[in-house]
């Protein structure tokens, strides 16, 4: 089975300066924390405050998800932390 994501939910870390946000394969929950980093690289005019990434992570999503995908392809594991050198 692929890794789907269902669930639409993400969590803005400020302490981590990352969005979390998770993907399933089959009954497995994947964990990924998205690093601040990619997202000012995503969409470098926006701010870097919680409303501001979670409305990046949301326009972008589906490249984040495909992101996600192709790292937890590589590594099947239950947490991973996406940096811009996974885009």
């Amino acid at each position: 089975m692929t890794l789907q994501f269902p669930n639409a939910s993400r969590v803005f870390d400020p302490v981590r300066r990352c969005v979390t946000f998770w993907g399933h394969d089959s009954a497995f929950e994947i964990a990924f924390h998205l690093d601040a980093d990619v997202l000012t690289r995503l969409s470098p005019q926006s701010g870097q405050d919680e409303a501001a990434s979670l409305r990046t992570f949301d326009t972008n999503r589906q490249r984040i998800e495909r992101a996600a995908s192709g790292v937890y392809a590589r590594r099947r594991q239950s947490f991973h932390r996406l940096s811009t050198s996974d885009f």
